[in-house]
């Protein structure tokens, strides 16, 4: 499979030209920028670059200097609107392959693709990629990556830090909104860390009732309790050697938050039931959506186990603040779909790219991305539309802060729509109708939308 790499700064553009070079059986990367371009050229295996001309640090042309100073000889086509056909001329001169117009004719981009991936260069690389040692016909396929980083700085950020405690056994508390994957970062963690060949476990600790907490972390012995039939093995026990993260972690009771801390300071566990105690070495991932700081205050989270648990503060950054990533993750997401579905849809149409990433996400990337699975199952052409975007529609007619509450009529149902896009959150629908919580409780009782909720 050939390795294609787009320099493209138009996000929009250069997904829709990576979705459509995947479906045509190329290894497809991005990059918006000629810094990235030149780090993806030095450390992956490029075949052909397509290159835009015009780009923010600096421009095509300069990448292929570049280029030739390093003596690479990937061949580079250059793209570029026809007011610059010139200088695409003059970097064919400098030794660029070819060039295109925008927009690009899919079949002339693919025939130019077809001849520069047919030089003598290529073929030569060709018999050296035969002539390599044949992968194992039991080798397992590479999975598809379930998840994507990004490339916003607020993205770039978060995995420096990432990449810079995950080698240590620092407890790491991540802190952010629901639905900003946090047990991506979590599990992120575990593969950079030298824990890596041993078990991560994961725990949602709001889902686990109170009294089989204890059960679920430390194990029980059979007759331990009405119910235990049989024996059972503790979170502790099974992630031995390895992580363990504890999802809400501020959902525990007190009583449990007693004896986890117990069992991080002492490193070792006792399965309800059993008078043996085990010794564990775990390390711990722990992740919130809410203030523990505030809930120490409150009497609700102990002290103790918070100073334990947070060696290390990761904060999610929420989707509307990764503007650069909205396409990249919408199309990530089209992708799993397409594969889950047996679709082929290439990506978004320019109005449905724009409401992509004017709109707030309240829900982060859980909510984009079961909206572009139901997008995808409802939509009939190539591109997913405003059609199949409902909810985006709905929302583009929800008044933001920018836009004051008008008749009285307008206005309850811009109260009911900014309460139902937010899930009922009272807090977050004020502030998508520009007003305060205070004035919005005023609201619902002047129109009698309270008992309707």
């Amino acid at each position: 499979m050939k390795s294609i790499l787009i320099v493209e700064d138009d996000i929009t553009y250069s997904m829709i030209l990576k979705t459509w070079l995947t479906k045509k059986g190329f290894q497809v990367q991005s990059a918006s920028s000629i810094a990235r371009a030149q780090k993806m050229v030095e450390s992956d295996a490029i075949d052909l670059i397509l290159s835009d001309l015009r780009l923010p640090d600096r421009d095509g042309i300069d990448l292929l200097k570049w280029m030739r100073e390093q003596g690479r000889q990937t061949p580079l086509i250059i793209m570029t609107g026809y007011a610059d056909i010139q200088s695409a001329v003059q970097a064919m001169k400098l030794g660029a392959q070819d060039y295109v117009a925008k927009p690009v004719n899919p079949d002339e981009l693919l025939k130019k693709m077809e001849e520069a991936l047919k030089t003598p260069l290529r073929e030569a690389a060709a018999k050296s990629q035969e002539e390599a040692p044949a992968k194992p016909a039991h080798a397992p396929a590479e999975p598809a990556s379930d998840f994507l980083e990004g490339e916003s700085d607020a993205a770039k950020q978060l995995y420096n830090y990432v990449k810079l405690v995950a080698p240590t056994n620092m407890s790491v508390l991540i802190n952010g909104a629901s639905g900003t994957g946090k047990e991506y970062v979590a599990h992120r963690i575990h593969q950079l860390s030298k824990r890596a060949q041993y078990p991560f476990i994961a725990i949602d600790c709001g889902a686990i009732p109170k009294e089989l907490a204890a059960s679920e972390f430390f194990g029980h012995v059979k007759g331990a309790f009405t119910g235990a039939l049989t024996d059972k093995t503790g979170a502790f026990v099974a992630a031995n050697g390895g992580t363990i993260f504890l999802d809400e972690i501020g959902n525990l009771s007190y009583e449990v938050q007693i004896q986890l801390l117990r069992a991080l300071q002492e490193r070792k566990i006792r399965p309800i039931g059993s008078n043996k105690e085990i010794q564990v070495d775990v390390r711990l991932v722990s992740a919130t959506n809410e203030n523990l700081e505030q809930a120490i205050e409150r009497g609700h989270f102990r002290e103790d186990l918070y100073h334990r648990i947070n060696e290390f503060t990761l904060r999610m950054p929420q989707l509307k603040d990764r503007h650069e990533d909205i396409l990249l993750f919408a199309n990530f997401f089209l992708d799993q779909a397409n594969r889950e579905m047996d679709k082929h849809l290439t990506g978004f149409d320019e109005a449905a790219s724009k409401a992509l990433t004017e709109y707030h996400w309240p829900g982060n990337l859980r909510q984009m991305k079961n909206m572009v699975r139901r997008a995808t199952l409802l939509a009939t052409g190539k591109f997913i539309t405003m059609n199949e975007l409902s909810d985006l529609q709905q929302t583009a007619n929800t008044p933001t802060a920018n836009i004051s509450l008008r008749n009285e009529e307008t206005e309850k149902q811009h109260i009911l729509e900014a309460l139902r896009q937010t899930g009922n959150n009272k807090s977050r629908a004020a502030q998508m109708l520009g007003i305060d919580r205070k004035t919005l409780y005023n609201k619902l009782k002047l129109y009698n939308l309270s008992d309707s909720l």
